[in-house]
Formats: C-alpha cells, sequence, structure tokens
C-alpha cells in the first residue's frame, strides 16, 4: 500500500494545486533550507555515481526543520540514459576539519530509497560535460574523460517525508548529502553526479556503499587540482496549500 501511494502522490497533489512545475522542480530564485544552492556547472564534470560507488557532499543548515525537497543534477556516461532502478540517499552527521584532516561524512542519521515515481526529471541545458570516475577497477585508477557527453539533468524528489520517517535539520547545523545510483540490471550505463562552481566547506567525498559506506578521499578538478563540489539543493516545506494536500494524502496513508 505504500508504494501505491507513492506513485499517486504528484498526480493528486497536481489535481488539487492545478500548478505541477511548483512541486516538481526547482529553479533559480526559488526558495531554498541550505547556506546557497550549489547550482551545475554546465560545462563541469560528472562524477561516477552508479552503485556501489557513493558521492557526499555537505551543507549548512539555514532553517530549522524537516529536509522537505532534495534537487539535484546529473548525467550519463557517453549520453548513455539508462534506467534507474532507484537512489539510494542518506544524510550524514559532520565530522569537523581535525588538523591536516579535511571535514567528512561521520554518522549515518536517515536514508531513503527512491524509485522511479518517486522522483520527477527533467532535461536542462548542458554543455560540453567530463565523465570522472575517481577509481575505476577495470582501469587499476581514475578514469577522466573531458567532452564526454552533453546532455544534463536535473532530479526531484519531492516531499521526502512521505517516502521515510522525516529527518529534522537544526540551523546552523553542517550535514552531509550521500547520492548513489543503482540502474536496472544488466544495464551498461553509468550515471555521475554534477559538479558545481559554488564551493562550500571542504571538498565533496566519495567512496563504496557495500557493505557499508568507506569514505574514501576529497575530491578535487581532475585537471587543476582545485576543490570539486556537488550540484544539489535543499528546499523549504510547501506552501500552504500544498501542505494542506499533502496532509491529507498523509491521513489516507494512516487510514491505509
Amino acid at each position: 500500500m505504500p508504494r501505491l501511494i507513492h506513485a499517486l502522490l504528484p498526480v493528486t497533489v497536481v489535481s488539487l494545486l492545478s500548478a505541477p512545475a511548483a512541486l516538481a522542480d526547482w529553479n533559480i530564485g526559488d526558495g531554498h533550507k541550505m547556506h546557497y544552492p550549489q547550482l551545475p556547472d554546465p560545462n563541469g564534470w560528472d562524477v561516477d555515481a552508479t552503485y556501489y560507488e557513493a558521492l557526499a557532499d555537505d551543507w549548512q543548515c539555514s532553517e530549522t526543520g524537516p529536509v522537505q525537497d532534495i534537487h539535484f543534477w546529473g548525467s550519463w556516461k557517453d549520453d548513455l540514459v539508462g534506467d534507474i532502478d532507484f537512489f539510494h540517499i542518506k544524510i550524514w552527521s559532520d565530522q569537523p576539519a581535525q588538523g591536516i584532516e579535511p571535514s567528512r561524512p561521520l554518522q549515518e542519521l536517515w536514508h531513503g530509497d527512491f524509485y522511479p515515481g518517486d522522483f520527477t526529471i527533467r532535461e536542462v541545458t548542458g554543455g560540453n560535460q567530463g565523465w570522472y570516475d575517481p577509481y575505476n577497477v577495470a582501469a587499476g585508477g581514475p578514469v577522466v574523460e573531458p567532452g564526454n557527453h552533453t546532455r544534463m539533468f536535473q532530479y526531484n524528489i519531492n516531499d521526502v517525508s512521505t517516502f521515510a520517517p522525516p529527518f529534522i535539520q537544526q540551523q546552523g547545523e553542517i550535514y552531509w548529502l550521500e547520492i548513489s545510483t543503482k540502474l536496472a540490471f544488466g544495464s551498461q550505463a553509468q550515471w555521475g553526479w554534477k559538479s558545481s562552481l559554488d564551493h562550500f566547506n571542504d571538498d565533496a567525498f566519495w567512496g563504496h556503499s557495500v557493505p557499508t559506506e568507506v569514505w574514501m578521499e576529497e575530491l578535487y578538478e581532475p585537471f587543476t587540482t582545485q576543490s570539486l563540489d556537488l550540484a544539489f539543493v535543499i528546499t523549504p516545506e510547501p506552501s500552504t496549500l500544498a501542505a494542506f494536500a499533502l496532509g491529507g494524502l498523509a491521513l489516507l496513508r494512516r487510514r491505509a
């Protein structure tokens, strides 16, 4: 029953609000609940986050309350678009920098798996983008391919608290967002999380997610070794009308 409600959620909200774009997508100028949006670099890198690889980047909460929506940007190696089985997303606490050691994810605080129907996708304008795999087993090291692809996509997970117990962030605290993408069985595609020119705090981290997260090292621009951050935004609760609609759906789920 929960999965059925998940699938009906976007349709029901649209019918009540007649404003699908307001709930489905995030646009520059829309609200946020983090230090500032980390916008995608249209000519940047897509860092491999195909399961079992995982990436994480940090943000500082600007408003106490539940993490409501998560928006992020990514692309596909060689522009070979695959079928997403689910996005594996976690929120971690922060281990502050200690001496020469950078800050990094410390303790898992929240997690959720989001399947097709749980998120929306829209293609946005991209440029000449590179592919970056921090460590490729077959190659025995990093794989760096400038000018690998041109398409770019925005992914929107709206009202994540309806899919898992809400995570309540606290103003001023720093957290880490982890994303890993599980593709359909047998898929030869690879998905990458888009880099951002908006830098905050320490660099993003990469690691392996099986059997549990092992965070390997910071991410740097492949050719310049400058800080590499990833493109995402954490957004506020819906408007009053949207909250009313979602509250009604929550009641329906409890009765079901």
